[in-house]
């Protein structure tokens, strides 16, 4: 028998759970199992920083490569994780090969939605954007005057966006639903944004979707877009941003409960004891509620919860929610997690042009969105994690100072 932990997957879950292990000087053999043909780095600055050219790759790696032998932990690269026999207690590669485990952490995160063939899903210059291959091949199209397509207005189109514009290219982005951040945001966080957008020239055209792409008589490239109004507008290439899918293929196909992901209890356990989850293909408990939280904090948090439990502490996982995206010279921080929210409240902030939206649910206070104002986040998170409910009269008066809220 092995004591070996099985990592599948090499992102910011699957690293965030070795190394906490190793900070926990816990000794057993590790081995993390990663599709891509490089070690494991960071993914927010690829469709930012890394795009743009301000960051090289090397500075986006968690550790240098020596890290992994001077910790005992194998790195398996460019191969992935076929089949999970939890008889056995093995896991199956593509190629045949198979590791023995104690125990398994599913690390395995999240995979774009596509479009279609039947659309154009299938034509060349028809991108999502979520690894280093991704960025590499939009870094070739991202050229002055050149005409993109966005399709989705949720956090990932906005940012690429803004990426786009700032690189001199032409940018039309449609939205399917009512507004831009409809599932994601209050009315008023996405007007703001919106407005941003506009003023740095990108056209946004809202309950407007996707007919079908079109391809180049002389080949498979999208040369225009058809869109669900009746116009066509021309294109060089698309960035399709419409979510991802949680990737619980191996769970589901091995036995293990699955939901929107792979469901997990409070301690990052699925229905196989042996077996934990981690990161954004997890499912777990909150509030008395089931949620997957797609975000760095969560993978990196959950991910040192099951270290601890795996080492052998009991300490439960206790979700905090918190996110970021940078578009722009416009940082827009939320802390908390608005499902369910059925009020809000904006406030203007000190700074011009920065702004707050508070969340509600059933009279309590459940998330905050700051736009540029990052005395309104700090002031919101810490509410949240205290629990103190917040004053709506100091709320409603721009010159009251936010600290007034935690006395």
């Amino acid at each position: 028998m092995t004591d070996r932990l099985v990592i599948v997957g090499a992102g910011q879950a699957g690293f965030a759970l070795a190394a906490k292990l190793r900070a926990l000087k816990d000794a057993r053999p590790i081995t993390i199992v990663g599709s891509e043909t490089v070690i494991p780095y960071q993914r927010p600055p690829l469709s930012k920083k890394y795009l743009l050219g301000e960051m090289e790759f090397e500075r986006l790696t968690f550790r240098p490569e020596t890290w992994y032998p001077e910790n005992n932990v194998e790195l398996l690269l460019s191969t992935y994780v076929e089949e999970i026999d939890r008889k056995a207690k093995r896991v199956r590669m593509q190629d045949g090969a198979e590791l023995e485990y104690a125990t398994l952490a599913l690390a395995t995160g999240s995979t774009p939605r596509t479009l279609p063939a039947s659309v154009g899903g299938d034509l060349d210059g028809v991108f999502t954007v979520r690894d280093k291959r991704d960025a590499d091949l939009l870094a070739g199209e991202m050229r002055p005057g050149r005409r993109l397509l966005i399709i989705g207005g949720g956090y990932i189109g906005l940012e690429a966006a803004a990426v786009a514009r700032h690189l001199g290219l032409e940018v039309t982005l449609i939205e399917m639903a009512d507004r831009i951040l409809q599932r994601v945001a209050a009315k008023e966080t996405a007007d703001a944004m919106r407005a941003i957008h506009r003023s740095h020239g990108v056209v946004i055209r809202e309950k407007t979707g996707l007919h079908r792409l079109i391809g180049s008589p002389e080949g498979n490239h999208v040369r225009a877009a058809e869109l669900s109004d009746g116009s066509t507008i021309d294109v060089d290439f698309v960035i399709v941003g419409i979510g991802v899918a949680p990737n619980d293929r191996l769970a589901q196909d091995c036995g293990l409960e699955v939901g929107n992901g792979v469901v997990v209890d409070e301690f990052a356990r699925t229905s196989d004891p042996s077996i934990f989850a981690v990161g954004d293909c997890a499912m777990l408990p909150w509030k008395g509620r089931r949620i997957r939280l797609e975000s760095v904090q969560n993978a990196v948090d959950q991910a040192e919860a099951a270290a601890a439990i795996i080492a052998g502490g009991n300490a439960p996982y206790d979700a905090k929610p918190w996110f970021w995206s940078d578009q722009y010279d416009v940082k827009l921080q939320i802390a908390g997690f608005n499902m369910g929210y059925d009020e809000t409240f904006a406030r203007p902030g000190a700074r011009e042009g920065s702004l707050s939206i508070w969340y509600f649910r059933e009279g309590r206070f459940i998330a905050v969105d700051a736009i540029n104002d990052a005395k309104a986040y700090v002031t919101g998170k810490k509410m949240l994690e205290t629990g103190i409910e917040p004053d709506r009269a100091v709320l409603s008066d721009p010159a009251a100072d936010l600290k007034q809220l935690l006395a």
